[in-house]
């Protein structure tokens, strides 16, 4: 894997450009099927620059897949900002859990990033590192899990295995919700909602205080 580099003025916009031509291409024409030349054409740069930034094919697949997955984790971390920081109230915690469900099942379950992310496990999974290798593998969940330890330290929850906690809560509403529908948007699907709303009263009957 070549050495990261210290990026030269401009170069962060070549390397962005670079990642973007390479997405669209893995998923338009399928990873074996898309050439470096291509994603250089694409991105308007050399052959070289592609090869100076990230060494060869299947590093420019990880760097994409490692990007999607960024993206994703930052709309986990800000929806629990915004819906789950701070409580206090034990009346506010089923509606809080509802709403950081119904948002993340548009905002993240129903986006771009996590097609693309589902497409290359599903078409390119011979390319990318080991699940065990993948740095972003348990991170929303990782995410969830600090953030119901934080709930249980405010004593709303009881909480003996967070991580635990986070695989038991994501089974009760978004894998209920993808199982039984097989997609997630809350704003365009009204079957979403119900659906949540059980999953996490389920949770609550389990783990609240």
């Amino acid at each position: 894997m070549p050495t990261e580099k210290t990026l030269r003025a401009g170069s962060a916009q070549k390397r962005a450009a670079i990642l973007a031509s390479a997405r669209e291409l893995f998923l338009t024409e399928g990873f074996d099927r898309s050439s470096v030349d291509a994603v250089a054409a694409r991105a308007q740069v050399s052959k070289r620059t592609v090869y100076d930034y990230f060494g060869d094919k299947q590093t420019l697949l990880h760097a994409v897949f490692d990007e999607v997955g960024q993206s994703l984790l930052a709309t986990v971390r800000r929806t629990l900002t915004d819906t789950l920081e701070g409580l206090t109230d034990p009346a506010e915690l089923e509606p809080a859990l509802v709403e950081f469900s119904m948002r993340i099942t548009t905002d993240m379950l129903d986006s771009a990033e996590y097609t693309t992310l589902q497409r290359f496990v599903n078409t390119a999974s011979g390319h990318l590192p080991h699940p065990d290798d993948r740095a972003l593998t348990n991170a929303p969940e990782e995410a969830m899990g600090e953030r119901f330890a934080a709930l249980a330290k405010a004593g709303l929850l009881e909480v003996p295995d967070p991580r635990l906690a986070a695989d038991h809560f994501i089974a009760l509403t978004f894998g209920v919700t993808l199982s039984r529908l097989g997609s997630a948007n809350a704003e365009k699907d009204s079957r979403v909602r119900p659906l949540i709303v059980e999953g996490v009263r389920a949770f609550l009957r389990a783990y609240r205080r």
